[in-house]
Parts: structure tokens; sequence; C-alpha cells
């Protein structure tokens, strides 16, 4: 889907509208109340005709009063008309974004891991919030407030021509030249707006990521490099937005020198009809508010032409996010039983991340219940990529993954990641307290549950000795605690959900010889009667393991319990004299 090339795309506006559906009531609203105040502009210059011809001009003094308390009162009803449009039409364009970005963020959760690896996150956060931003605009300055002033130039003209068709040629004979200006006007905001929010985009994602990654850029003193490039991203963003305020610029004296151009021939050829008897005063006076009430709405649309088409630029950007349909996650089957054992079998797998470029070749191996496999291997080997595609992360394109006799795909995909989980390296943790990280707000795990996970775990002291013990804020990915800690943490999780599959992914890598020893405990009490996989580097971690898969290349090299590996004399052995021959 996309608007390039066009001044303005309907069928995006049709899907923006479809959006207000389940605020059709405050979009009625806010319709009646716009339709009301068109119809009530044009009464004041009425009254003021009225009262000048019949009153002023005709010395009447009878009913002037009343007159004057009419047109009060016309005055007070437009100015609460006025609050009440711009109060509904905020909240209905409040509520419709508020759906919105629910039903975008929803979509977004269901992604795959493989498209975040392709779009950077910065672009997202500006997809979810500034993007769905824009949009409210589309009904808070937008269509309604458009239709408003459409239907106030109907009016108008219509109640003009009506009171004299000769000084309504003469006030609206301006308006095809302004007319040719505002073609010209829209066709050129169109592409500075995409270009507005590109550089936005762009912007964030910048700002994002470097911020994220800080540390390194101060530990290789890249701060003045990286400033220069934040110095051209930021002048570009800023040279989009003037390009956009550029052809502002231009239209709004334009549409200025045409009002005043009107009046000038209104008041013109006008005196000259008062003059002679053709009109009166109360015409011309009557007329030269109608001139405004033509050209007010024809100076403001330009606004409202600039907010409508930066929102339709931001809506375009979210359908493109929402219509994402290759990422989305796969077809699961609805196999959801009461138990599961954790019998794993990968029979002949061939899986890439991009075309065939293999990262597993022809893999074939299988995992008993209640047994630990420890799967070692050099960088590059295709570890990881065994715990991606048993949760699923990402789909292999050759063979079958057998869950307890079953194909994988079968199960339910929300059951399935529910009975596996995952202890990584880099531990992510949410600025939220240690409890909450733990339950992951989950309501029906308890303080009292989450005390006992920890003390069975062995992380119950170092937790209460930090300031408020479990309510500490451990802040953004968890900075406040170390990495070993933030392994607990991840630990105790993993116990509390109590899973049918544990995955270990290089858990003790990163972390010094006291939290490795709890962490040996914590690993023993998890993988106790449980089917588990541990990915390490450090052989030393996984000595014990039922059974150990020598990887190499996206193949098995060899399998088997230690003591069988080392006796076979192979890349095991090898692997084991060399860390054992570092560490003495």
């Amino acid at each position: 889907m996309s608007v390039s090339g066009k001044a303005f795309d309907f069928q995006l506006l049709k899907r923006v509208l479809k959006a207000v559906r389940p605020q059709r009531r405050l979009l009625l609203a806010a319709v009646s109340i716009t339709v009301f105040l068109a119809f009530l502009s044009p009464v004041r210059p009425l009254l003021v005709q009225y009262t000048i011809d019949t009153y002023v001009l005709g010395q009447r003094t009878g009913n002037l009063a009343v007159y004057a308390i009419i047109m009060i009162s016309v005055l007070l009803v437009e100015a609460i008309g006025q609050f009440s449009s711009g109060y509904v039409s905020n909240l209905l364009g409040q509520s419709v974004i508020r759906d919105l970005r629910t039903k975008v963020y929803n979509h977004v959760l269901s992604l795959n891991v493989k498209y975040f690896d392709r779009n950077p996150i910065g672009m997202l956060i500006t997809r979810v919030v500034s993007d769905i931003e824009t949009i409210a605009s589309v009904f808070t300055e937008g269509i309604v407030i458009v239709f408003g002033d459409l239907l106030q130039l109907s009016v108008v003209l219509f109640v003009m021509f009506y009171t004299d068709w000769q000084l309504s040629l003469i006030c609206i004979s301006t308006i095809p030249l302004l007319l040719i200006a505002t073609n010209i006007f829209k066709n050129g905001i169109k592409s500075a707006f995409q270009d507005v929010r590109n550089q936005v985009a762009r912007l964030n994602t910048f700002v994002q990521e470097h911020i994220s990654g800080m540390s390194v850029i101060q530990v290789f003193s890249r701060e003045e490099e990286e400033l220069k490039k934040f110095k051209a991203i930021n002048r570009e963003h800023a040279a989009a937005h003037i390009r956009s305020v550029w052809h502002y610029s231009i239209f709004l004296p334009v549409v200025e020198i045409l009002s005043a151009v009107s009046l000038g021939l209104l008041i013109w050829l006008g005196a000259d009809g008062v003059m002679d008897g053709r009109f009166t005063v109360g015409n011309l006076i009557a007329f030269t508010m109608y001139v405004n009430m033509l050209f007010r709405p024809i100076r403001t649309l330009a606004d409202r032409f600039n907010t409508l088409q930066m929102g339709m630029v931001s809506s375009e950007r979210v359908f493109k996010l929402l219509d994402e349909t290759d990422a989305l996650e796969p077809e699961s089957g609805k196999i959801i039983p009461e138990n599961l054992n954790g019998d794993i079998e990968f029979r002949k797998i061939w899986m890439a991340y991009k075309d065939d470029d293999w990262v597993l070749r022809d893999l074939s191996f299988s995992v008993k219940r209640g047994t630990t496999v420890a799967i070692v291997g050099a960088t590059g080997s295709g570890k990881t990529t065994i715990i991606n595609l048993v949760n699923r992360f990402y789909e292999y394109q050759k063979g079958e993954i057998l869950l307890d006799g079953l194909p994988l795909y079968d199960y339910d995909i929300s059951f399935l990641r529910s009975e596996i989980a995952v202890v990584l390296q880099d531990v992510f943790l949410f600025s939220d307290s240690i409890a909450n990280n733990i339950s992951l707000n989950n309501p029906e795990i308890t303080q009292q549950m989450i005390e006992q996970a920890a003390h069975e775990v062995g992380a119950d002291e170092f937790i209460r000795k930090l300031p408020g013990g479990y309510a500490f804020n451990v802040m953004e990915r968890g900075s406040m605690l170390s990495a070993g800690q933030r392994q607990l943490i991840a630990f105790i999780r993993a116990y509390l959900y109590n899973p049918a599959i544990l995955v270990l992914d290089e858990a003790t890598s990163s972390v010094d010889a006291e939290t490795e020893d709890l962490i040996r405990i914590a690993t023993e009490k998890l993988t106790r009667n449980r089917t588990s996989i541990i990915i390490a580097h450090r052989l030393a971690t996984v000595q014990k393991a039922d059974q150990i898969i020598v990887m190499d290349k996206g193949q098995v090299l060899e399998s088997g319990n230690h003591q069988e590996l080392l006796a076979k004399n192979g890349k095991y052995r090898k692997l084991y004299e060399l860390q054992f021959a570092a560490e003495v």
C-alpha cells in the first residue's frame, strides 16, 4: 500500500475512518456540532444587515436593544459550540489512537524475532508513539474541521447569492486564483511531509541505538565522531521541516493578498452601488463579514491540509506495519496436553537464516525425558540456533522436530513457550522491582511464592541485602545488578514457572567464581527430573550431563557422556585439554 505520487489517497483515508467505528457516537456528536455551527455562521451578518438597514438608517430605536441581545446570544452560542466542537474532536482523536496504539502494540507482540532482526527498534518506537500521535490530528484538526469549513463555505455562499448575486460575484472573483494556488500547495506539501516523517524515524533510531550503546562509545572514545553523525542527521531533520514550512509560508500570504483584493473590490464597487441605490449600507457591511467568512476557512484550510497530510503520511506508515504478515508468528496447531513429558527429537534438520546459507545441516539428535543434554562447540557452530528452533523463534526449512512424538508445529505456540524456560547469557531485566522481574507481573504468583523460589535457588540472601530487598528497582536492563546477579534472577524466574523443558545458554560464561558456585547449585535444582539442554563453552559446567553433543558447522561431530567422549580422543578431548591447560 503506497500513496507515493498522490497528493491525497482516499483509500487510505477510508481505512483511517474504519478505525473510528468503535467511537462512532463521538464522531456523530462532533459532526452534529460542526453542522450546527456551519448553519449558524451566516446568522450574525444577516442580523447586522437587517439592524443597520431597518433601525440605524431608518432611525428607529424600538426593538434595537432586542436585536443587540439576539446578536450577543448568537455569539455566546457560537462560542459554546466551538468549545464543544474542539473538546469532542480531541476526545474522539485520543480515543481512536488509544485503540489503534493498543492494536499496533498487540501486533508488534505477535511478530517473529526475525522481524526485529531486520528493523531498528527506534523505527518501531516512532510507529507506536509519534506516528500514532500524529494520526490523532486527523480527527482533532483534520477531517471534522475540514468538513465543517467546507460546509460553512457552502452555507455562506448560498446565503450570499440569495441576498445579492452581484455582490457575491465580486466577493468570489479571486477564488479561481486561490484554487490554483491551493492545488500547487497540496502537491508540494505531500512529499515534504513524507520526508519529515522519514527523518523523524531516522533520528529516533540513531538516538535509541547510541544511547543503548553509550558504554561502547565512551570506552573507545568515539564521542566526537558520533556527535558529527548526529549533527548530520539532525541537520537533515531540520531541513525536512524547513521544506514543509517553505510551502506553507508561500501559501498563507497568497491567501491574504487574494482576500484583501476581494475586500477592496467589494468596497470599491459596492460603494458605487450604495451611491446609486443598487445596494444598501447593510448589504455592504454584511458582505464584508461574508468575505472574512469565506477566506478565513480557506486560510485555515492550509493549516488543516497541513495537519491532515501529516496524519495521512503517518497513517500510511502505521498501516504498513499492521500489514506486515511475512514476519508474523507462523500458524501453529491447537494441541495443549495436560502434561508435557519433554522428549525432544531433531530429525535431519536443515536451517538457514538467509537463503541457502545453512546454519544447521542434516542435524539429528534426541533428548529423553528428564535427562540433561549439553551442547558444546565453537562460536557459529549452531548451538544457539537450536534454542531458537525449539522455541519457534525461527523456522527450519527441512526435516522435523518432534516433541513427545508429535511434530512441534502441532502444539499451540503459547502453550509451547510457556513450557520452555530459557536462561540466556545476557539476561534482560525490565526497569522494575526484583519481584516483578521474577513474576513478570503475573497476578497468580504471590510474594510468598517468589521468596520461596529465591530461597530454593539460593538467591534469597543476596536479594535481601539490597536496599528494599525484593522491591529493589534494577533499572533499565538490570544495570543495578551484576551479570551473575541477573543470571540468578533468571534462574528464580525459571524455577518459579516450573517448565517441562529448561534451556541454559552460556549461563555461567561471564560470572565470578562465587556466583558460579551458586549458579551450579541452582542448575542442579532446576535440571533435576526435567528435560534440560545446556549450551556452554566451559566444559566444567557440563561434565555431569547425561549426554554431551559436540557440534561444528551445524553438524554433530561426537556425542556421549563426559567419560565416553574423553575415551574417543576426538574433538571433545582436545577442547577439554585446552581449557584444562588454560585454567591450570
